[in-house]
């Protein structure tokens, strides 16, 4: 996951985009585990998990890697 968002910097991804390309699967129902895992990762890479450094989530919209 996060080596899919560093791919794509500054992309923003939708939680349903970020489930189907990781997992592939339809993620209908889903998209707790792209919210779990985001948060997993932010809590190793951030020095303050609360202020997305790398991980920016847009609201409405999804998430992003910051470059």
């Amino acid at each position: 996951l996060l080596l899919f968002l560093m791919c794509s910097p500054d992309r923003v991804f939708s939680k349903d985009e970020l489930f189907e390309k990781i997992w592939g699967a339809d993620s209908l129902g889903d998209t707790a585990t792209v919210t779990v895992h985001i948060a997993r990762i932010r809590g190793k890479i951030e020095t303050d998990p609360t202020d997305e450094q790398y991980i920016e989530t847009v609201w409405g919209s999804g998430c992003r890697f910051r470059s």
